[in-house]
């Protein structure tokens, strides 16, 4: 995973995540804003974060991008749960500086994350999972091609309640065939 994806017209780029990143992605899944929006609300460690990239990355069933606007990391994207059979796999994104969020970056991240899937990966289809009150994320993939699937009705259970989740996805426009 040596490239770069850059998008020459806003200065944003994604650069492959090294374990040089553990302490900033620890920091940023910890805090309030970036982990109320995922199913998994458990405090990341430096020991956890560094078993992910052995277990996952460098195994190949993630491939993991330091989201840059300018020469500073503001967040992460990746796809999980490859599928190279059925050619499909799981989208996730956080914007962790605060600063940073509102401002497209996570929709120019996701265009550029979906060429790689699409290009590189091979990918016929990426998905993702959504809390269905998270509107501004909603948008931000609606923005970047993905379409929603499904509505899953009371589909996790957090912190003692029950939460909707929408299931959205895009397809490879330039191939078909399985």
């Amino acid at each position: 995973m040596e490239q770069i994806l850059r998008d020459p017209e806003t200065g944003i780029y994604l650069r492959p995540m090294t374990y040089e990143d553990t302490d900033l992605i620890v920091s940023w899944r910890n805090s309030d804003g970036v982990r109320k929006n995922f199913i998994y609300q458990a405090l990341f460690t430096r020991e956890s974060h560094e078993n992910w990239i052995r277990t996952m990355v460098e195994t190949g069933k993630v491939v993991q991008f330091i989201i840059c606007l300018e020469d500073e990391p503001v967040g992460s994207v990746y796809i999980r749960d490859i599928d190279r059979i059925h050619r499909k796999a799981e989208y996730g994104i956080f914007i962790g500086e605060e600063s940073a969020r509102g401002r497209g970056v996570g929709t120019v991240a996701a265009r550029l994350m979906l060429d790689y899937c699409f290009g590189k990966e091979g990918l016929h289809k990426v998905f993702l999972r959504v809390f269905a009150d998270n509107v501004r994320a909603c948008r931000s993939y609606e923005k970047a091609g993905f379409v929603r699937e499904a509505y899953l009705k009371e589909d996790v259970c957090i912190d003692g309640v029950y939460r909707d989740m929408i299931l959205m996805a895009v397809w490879n426009p330039e191939e078909n065939e399985c």
